[in-house]
């Protein structure tokens, strides 16, 4: 992995963890959810005009892509609703890179050197440190909440193996994204506007500012994500992409004021030296 991709895809996990802390939908995720979505697919628009239509080869990556996305959205709305926040995040997102790596392996035969893969495990192992920061290190979730995690996990890596390998068929990553933005959005907006049918175009009208930032935060952040998937083992990138949560840690110790306790300096000792052994392997 170059320097250059390797500063592009921590600016977009540093852009990830900014939109996650700026766009507040009072307590209804799944509305947050929709709104980005909505916002980014319609902030896609315009460029889209300019850049046309996705190459043929790309389509069916796309199509699979958005399928993945629905699932990844209703399984994490259910693990959420069944388990506790601390315990899901780290089991969805530190298992998400590990099961893109087995997948890569068995369907696409995608190896990486083995100093990566130890970076990749580096990486991991910080993110759940993070996630843990500040309470005792136990696993303490019932059966349905485990789950959902991991299908969730699941549908994460599909999407990231999905959308690695579209932006290699298609022949302009950038257009690729575009439309993947487009489709999520309005995908996501059908069933946000049933279920929201009597409050949708209020919530529009009150969170468009943070929607509208969140989604351009959101489209800048995966658009370098996969930008960065055509140009590097998918791997690597889906694993420092979650340095996300390095950054959402430092936010919350600026703005909210949480402690920087001796687990989180170690979680980020672990995840630079992760990253360092990633950057060395290529």
């Amino acid at each position: 992995m170059t320097t250059y991709v390797l500063l592009s895809v921590l600016f977009a996990a540093f852009c990830h963890a900014s939109w996650n802390a700026i766009v507040k939908f009072g307590n209804d995720r799944f509305f947050g959810l929709v709104m980005i979505s909505v916002f980014s697919g319609v902030l896609a628009v315009p460029a889209i005009f300019w850049f046309g239509l996705p190459s043929p080869e790309a389509i069916h990556w796309l199509a699979l892509s958005v399928l993945f996305h629905i699932g990844y959205t209703y399984f994490l709305s259910q693990a959420y609703t069944h388990g506790d926040l601390s315990q899901i995040y780290p089991i969805s997102r530190g298992s998400a890179p590990l099961i893109t790596a087995l997948l890569g392996v068995l369907l696409f035969n995608e190896l990486i050197p083995l100093m990566g893969l130890i970076g990749v495990l580096f990486i991991i192992s910080g993110v759940v440190l993070i996630a843990f920061a500040g309470k005792k290190f136990t696993l303490n979730i019932n059966g349905k909440a485990l789950a959902f995690a991991i299908s969730t996990a699941f549908f994460t890596a599909c999407y990231t193996l999905s959308d690695g390998y579209g932006a290699r068929a298609s022949e302009d990553p950038v257009t690729y994204t575009l439309w993947l933005f487009l489709l999520n959005g309005m995908v996501l907006a059908i069933p946000g506007f049933i279920k929201y049918r009597g409050t949708f175009i209020v919530g529009i009208q009150q969170y468009w500012r943070s929607g509208l930032l969140g989604g351009l935060m959101q489209l800048i952040s995966y658009g370098i994500a996969i930008w960065a998937m055509s140009q590097a083992p998918i791997v690597m990138v889906a694993a420092i992409r979650e340095t996300s949560v390095l950054f959402a840690m430092f936010l919350s110790i600026a703005f909210l004021k949480e402690k920087f306790n001796v687990m989180r300096v170690v979680a980020c000792v672990v995840i630079v030296f992760g990253i360092l052994l990633a950057k060395l392997s290529h």
